[in-house]
């Protein structure tokens, strides 16, 4: 979505395990399939939150960004409308417990922070139970263009009947608990018209209750 993107996106990287050989975006579902999701029946717009908070999740891309205290979003929006959406002019922040907003990266962005990470030579907490572990080379700037290019939500417009999906990479590397009482907050999407809809806030605590009902 770089030509679009008003809002950054993030990403960072580390080598990753074979199975991920082919980098391969997962089959998409209409937003209502998903935990994290607000649906307005008004507008017939639906739009989910997919966090990648694991290891076995994360294993599509080719950089292993959280490892490094990042955290790859999927967004889902599903136009149940008859007329199309647009998410040019879109704001999607990503708002931490304490009301904290967090824009997207760009790849430039995760380079940077990549790079620092290393010279810190820190251990970075996995989000979760996972056990921490140690920085390893960084990825190239090519494996992170790459991703961006294969995952990034690039969505301009959304058409009737249809749903599009995407990933966003937001810095959660200062949170011990990032999607604790935190929330994505979309506005600035527009119909047909170029009216605003009212803004979407998907709580991802909803993703963390499914996951935990999933483990029991």
């Amino acid at each position: 979505m770089r030509a679009y993107r008003k809002f950054p996106l993030w990403v960072l990287g580390l080598a990753l395990p074979a199975l991920a050989a082919d980098h391969t975006p997962p089959p998409v579902q209409p937003a209502t399939a998903y935990a994290a999701v607000e649906v307005h029946e008004d507008e017939k717009v639906a739009i989910a939150a997919e966090p990648f908070d694991t290891r076995e999740k994360e294993a599509i891309f080719r950089v292993d960004y959280l490892s490094h205290g990042v955290m790859p979003i999927r967004l889902i929006v599903t136009n149940n409308g008859s007329r199309p959406i647009s998410l040019r002019d879109a704001r999607i922040l990503f708002l931490t417990a304490a009301g904290d907003k967090i824009q997207a990266a760009e790849p430039e962005d995760v380079e940077r922070l990549m790079t620092r990470k290393e010279r810190e030579g820190k251990k970075i907490p996995l989000p979760g139970p996972l056990p921490s572990i140690k920085m390893k080379p960084k990825a190239s700037n090519q494996e992170i263009e790459q991703d961006f290019n294969t995952f990034e939500y690039q969505a301009l417009v959304v058409e009737p009947h249809s749903t599009r999906a995407g990933f966003l990479f937001y810095d959660v590397s200062e949170l011990d608990h990032p999607l604790k009482g935190a929330k994505l907050h979309l506005h600035k999407l527009r119909d047909a018209d170029g009216n605003e809809l009212f803004y979407f806030e998907i709580p991802f605590d909803k993703y963390l209750k499914s996951k935990s009902s999933q483990m029991n």
